[in-house]
């Protein structure tokens, strides 16, 4: 079994946009505004986290932190005000939203070319016509640069994605479909309404779980020799562990990498490379307007 070390992957992601941005002498340096509303902890963790990849890099960050109660009017001017600034070259609306607010109306409003979370309509759309000059969901996007760099070759490959999310398991499916070097798989979606998972399961080369449900994966419908890649990442009460919890995935780890040929470990596997990547939409961003 082969460790797929995501923490590696993106070092060299870093390393590159980082080595490129310096060569280019600019004044100006990529920015990333961040708009995180409430005291959602594991979001603020996860902004935290990418404001500090961001200053490793040297991009501009800007933290906008509102209140849970934030009016849609008031949230709707904020994003208005960072699709004209200049120095803003990606927006971030961090997941969830309160309740009040309509997550769909809100990432439609930002600009589609500082959409680095790429989950704006149109550049979903561009994704599903096979336009890669879109913003790619970070975390598909990083799935596939795993792979990659792992010279794992998905092309007439049984390919079973476990969620169906807009930010993970369609957009996932779209880019595992693509008639292009990184595509070509037989992709089947499965989901809480999909009757006879076990068959499914049982027929994957590949699987991605995305399903957010921790531990919920065993080996036992697996083939030997999978590739097991763990997208969900769930707090789990630990009362032996400082802070009152673990991250799990949704793979039975201990179980799971006895049967597969390659697994990505959760923490540390999909998750830094989630991050990576929207590094990387914001560099390339960055580049349309220096272009």
């Amino acid at each position: 079994m082969i460790l797929i070390d995501g923490k590696a992957s993106a070092a060299k992601v870093k390393i590159r946009i980082k080595t490129e941005l310096d060569s280019m002498a600019l004044k100006q340096k990529p920015g990333l505004a961040f708009i995180l509303i409430g005291q959602h902890g594991p979001s603020i963790t996860y902004v935290t986290m990418k404001q500090k990849a961001c200053k490793e890099l040297g991009f501009s960050s800007f933290l906008h932190h509102l209140d849970e109660k934030v009016s849609e009017k008031d949230l709707k001017i904020l994003i208005e005000s960072l699709n004209k600034n200049p120095d803003i070259h990606g927006v971030l609306l961090q997941q969830p939203l309160p309740p009040h607010l309509d997550s769909l109306k809100f990432l439609t409003a930002i600009d589609s070319e500082k959409d680095v979370d790429g989950f704006h309509p149109i550049n979903m759309g561009k994704l599903l016509t096979g336009d890669m000059t879109a913003f790619i969901p970070c975390t598909p996007k990083g799935v596939l640069q795993l792979l990659k760099d792992y010279d794992i070759s998905v092309a007439g490959k049984e390919v079973v994605v476990l969620g169906r999310s807009n930010i993970v398991g369609k957009p996932m499916a779209a880019l595992l479909m693509q008639k292009n070097e990184n595509g070509n798989a037989t992709v089947t979606v499965c989901h809480q309404r999909t009757k006879n998972l076990s068959e499914h399961l049982k027929r994957a080369d590949i699987l991605i779980s995305a399903t957010g449900q921790p531990n919920s994966v065993g080996a036992e419908n697996l083939k030997k020799g999978v590739i097991a890649i763990d997208v969900g990442l769930s707090r789990v009460e630990d009362l032996s562990s400082a802070k009152g919890y673990r991250i799990a995935g949704d793979l039975k780890f201990d179980e799971v990498s006895k049967v597969a040929s390659y697994v990505t470990p959760a923490p540390g596997g999909v998750g830094p490379m989630t991050i990576a990547m929207l590094l990387e939409n914001t560099f390339i961003s960055f580049l349309k307007k220096h272009s």
